[in-house]
């Protein structure tokens, strides 16, 4: 007899990074690699990252070699809320409409059977900071496809939901260099 003669295997989960360090879209893009490479069909759908970043460009060059298992979305109209960081010249209605918009396109993807895997990044950030209500995010994991695994990226993960997820990831920041006043450097944080 094994030593997991006795667990189950989910048909599908819900992940969440989450936490104030860094890392928790380098994780979804992680948890979307080991996807693309056991044939899973990916959606990708950004919530806030509205100017180019590295992600960006490597998605897109990415979605030529795995073309229709990759679907690649990016919603939002940059920071909210986040002072000097913020997106400038966007009223806050124009960010509620990209982020309702965005996650209209997230709950189709989720819903549709079509995805073993469907990430939201910075969705978490947009529940937050008011741009989409929490119950949103409620329905999105409770209306996915059964086969459909769902990760779910930003900081602030509401706490009242962490029992409709399987698997949840607090990212700690230990020492970051923006804290001494140093801009993120591309390649490593965007």
């Amino acid at each position: 007899m094994g030593v997991f003669d006795d667990y189950k295997q989910k048909d599908s989960v819900v992940v969440v990074y989450t936490g104030e360090g860094k890392g928790k879209t380098s994780a979804s893009l992680g948890l979307m690699a080991r996807a693309l490479g056991n044939g899973w069909r990916v959606a990708y759908v950004q919530f806030i990252k509205h100017w180019e970043v590295g992600e960006h460009k490597f998605l897109r060059d990415i979605s030529d070699i795995y073309k229709n298992k990759l679907v690649f979305y990016k919603g939002g109209a940059g920071f909210y809320k986040a002072g000097s960081l913020s997106a400038k010249n966007i009223s806050d209605k124009t960010h509620r409409d990209l982020a309702k918009k965005t996650y209209q396109r997230a709950l189709k993807y989720a819903s549709s059977g079509k995805f073993d895997l469907l990430v939201c990044d910075e969705i978490n950030n947009a529940i937050h900071d008011g741009l989409l209500e929490m119950a949103l995010l409620e329905h999105l994991i409770n209306s996915r496809h059964q086969k459909t695994s769902l990760c779910l990226t930003g900081r602030n993960f509401p706490e009242k939901l962490i029992d409709l997820t399987d698997i949840a990831t607090n990212m700690t920041k230990v020492k970051h260099h923006f804290d001494d006043k140093y801009l993120a450097n591309k390649g490593i944080d965007y």
